[in-house]
């Protein structure tokens, strides 16, 4: 059985989708969890109301991680560590995911991308790191990756890139704490269901149908599959796990792809023969 209890941990990006499922599973295991997100909206307040019906310590702080990486420290992190100085668990999952097309793509669109998805997580665990070291405390940095760090789309290229580079990150962080007890990991979903994709899903089953096709249990899960590896990675029974990145999206980063359908031989075959 998974046990948090007695710890506190924090968890970016957590009001709705991927976020708000880990917030849930780790607040369930007992842990004191404190949600982010940029505002106090209905999601955020409904995912505290969950959180809390396992734990009522729980809270939420708003706050926008688009910031410089001077203020984000001085006004989110430093204030954090402060007022929770035993926080033990820190779970980067805040980021962006829409990209416009390649040749569209601007330094500024590039530079938003990347500074939500790769230099605010690394920043964040750099500042918790340094306290965590400097008073022997056995953190856990765990991060959101994405099955887009391994695998591409057209329409992502930005996004591909920071997920890509988030996994050497984990890498990299894992060689340089795991000395002062520290454990670094990340998951990495395939597409799940959240706010976000659940627009475009709802609008167009035939693109949900092509996913389920995708992926070898021909399932498109809720986001709430993403919680219990989380909690298992931030807990001691994960002690040996470190520096990896384990992907969540039922065999699709397995599967080379998937086999031909029917009915697009029986189209293929139609335009052959029109030809």
């Amino acid at each position: 059985m998974i046990d948090l209890q007695g710890t506190t941990a924090l968890v970016t990006g957590s009001t709705q989708g991927v976020g708000a499922s880990i917030a849930r599973w780790l607040a369930k295991a007992g842990a004191r969890v404190i949600l982010h997100g940029l505002a106090n909206d209905q999601y955020a307040q409904e995912t505290l109301d969950e959180c809390c019906n396992f734990n009522p310590d729980c809270k939420l702080v708003a706050f926008d991680l688009s910031v410089p990486i001077s203020q984000l420290i001085d006004q989110f992190v430093q204030p954090m560590i402060c007022e929770n100085p035993n926080l033990s668990i820190v779970v980067s999952n805040a980021g962006i995911y829409i990209d416009p097309p390649f040749t569209q793509v601007s330094e500024a669109s590039y530079d938003r991308t990347m500074h939500l998805n790769v230099k605010v997580g690394y920043f964040i665990a750099q500042a918790f790191a340094k306290h965590w070291i400097a008073n022997r405390i056995a953190g856990r940095l765990l991060f959101t990756g994405s099955i887009n760090g391994l695998l591409a789309e057209p329409d992502h290229s930005v996004y591909d890139t920071s997920k890509g580079a988030l996994a050497a990150m984990v890498r990299s962080m894992c060689v340089a704490l795991s000395p002062h007890n520290i454990r670094v990991n990340s998951i990495a979903p395939g597409l799940v269901r959240t706010p976000l994709t659940n627009q475009i899903l709802s609008s167009d089953p035939t693109s949900l149908d092509w996913m389920k096709l995708h992926t070898p249990n021909h399932q498109v899960p809720q986001a709430d599959v993403c919680g219990p590896l989380a909690a298992f990675l931030v807990s001691d029974l994960a002690q040996h796990i470190q520096g990896q990145t384990i992907y969540i999206d039922g065999g699709m980063s397995a599967w080379q792809q998937p086999d031909v359908p029917a009915d697009f031989r029986t189209w293929r075959k139609s335009v052959s023969e029109g030809s």
